[in-house]
């Protein structure tokens, strides 16, 4: 799909960008022995890590689906992209902290705190380009979301994954200019290792959000609530189908859903007019939207599907999905010629 192709490029230039902070960083804090920058140059490898590791999980989600793995690999991008939050925070993160930790009990003073300011504007030009790329990205897939939003409900790690890193990696530029510009300045190294230490919690917070939206992916969520309810449209608008009970959907990748739908069909129909009907809303499922990679239709009165959920869910409890889509108040009972 063609957010899943805007994604891998946004990826592939955050990659340029960090590969090129990484080395600008590391020299300078080889020749100044700055703390900050040391931490800045830590993150920026690690972020290089991680795009590799993202488009690593692109290549492996891509494999068609086998006898072993019938519905395919489409997770396997989830499961990297869980493992680039855990990489941010345990090497990103606490390697900041213990670098800051580190000076703050040994302070030394900064030497060429010139060369750092140099080197700082050359890596927020690069982090910007490469973060510049990942807004217009995510600005674009958005749609009329607002940004928390977005980020809550979209379906694609890398969008947001990469736009996160490099937001981390910009106000992480800004601390370590301000601890350098303070060690320097009124003479106490101190500074340098308190803005190390800054780095690290601010990397700790994205790693955490990273974390919980890749494992809430992991897990298995459904799609999106637009794409559930335009699938029931159409099952509605089917001849032979008297109602639509409800819906369940799960989301394998970016481009890749699971559907399962409970649909209650005229008494008088006979199996294989039954399954003429099934075959056409398939076609015009998948001919709206190609992300459906698997659809199950159940032949269910409104009755079963209630016990069903019922005894799925639990009458009343929270876990019972009670959105319009899957409520028996949306199920569509219209007369049908």
């Amino acid at each position: 799909m063609p957010r899943d192709t805007s994604s891998k490029s946004v990826v592939y230039a955050a990659l340029a960008g960090n590969v090129l902070v990484a080395v600008t960083k590391s020299v300078a804090a080889a020749m100044t022995g700055s703390s900050a920058n040391l931490s800045q140059a830590v993150h920026s490898l690690v972020d290089t890590v991680n795009e590799v590791v993202l488009l690593y999980g692109y290549r492996r989600a891509a494999r068609t689906p086998d006898p072993v793995h019938p519905l395919g690999y489409g997770r396997e991008l989830y499961f990297w992209s869980f493992i680039v939050a855990v990489l941010l925070f345990a090497l990103g993160a606490g390697a900041a902290v213990y670098e800051g930790v580190l000076r703050v009990i040994t302070p030394e003073p900064i030497q060429g705190a010139l060369i750092n300011y140099i080197v700082l504007g050359l890596s927020f030009v690069f982090e910007g380009l490469s973060w510049h790329v990942a807004l217009r990205a995510f600005r674009a897939a958005k749609g009329n979301l607002s940004y928390w939003q977005a980020f809550r409900k979209s379906k694609d790690p890398p969008a947001f994954m990469v736009l996160f890193e490099d937001s981390a990696a910009l106000i992480g530029i800004v601390i370590a200019a301000l601890g350098i510009f303070a060690a320097d300045t009124l003479q106490m190294p101190i500074f340098d290792g308190g803005a190390s230490i800054l780095i690290g919690l601010v990397l700790a917070f994205s790693a955490s959000l990273l974390a919980r939206e890749s494992k809430g992916l992991l897990i298995g969520e459904r799609a999106d609530e637009r794409i559930a309810a335009s699938i029931e449209s159409l099952a509605c608008e089917e001849p032979e189908v008297m109602g639509a009970n409800g819906i369940l959907t799960v989301q394998l990748a970016p481009n890749q859903i699971v559907v399962a739908l409970s649909l209650e069909f005229a008494d008088e129909l006979r199996t294989p007019q039954i399954e003429a009907s099934v075959f056409r809303l398939e076609n015009r499922i998948r001919e709206q939207h190609p992300q459906v990679m698997a659809l199950f239709v159940k032949p269910q009165t409104q009755g079963s599907f209630d016990r069903s959920r019922r005894d799925r869910f639990g009458e009343g409890t929270p876990g019972a999905d009670s959105s319009p889509t899957t409520a028996a108040p949306a199920r569509s009972t219209a007369a049908k010629p």
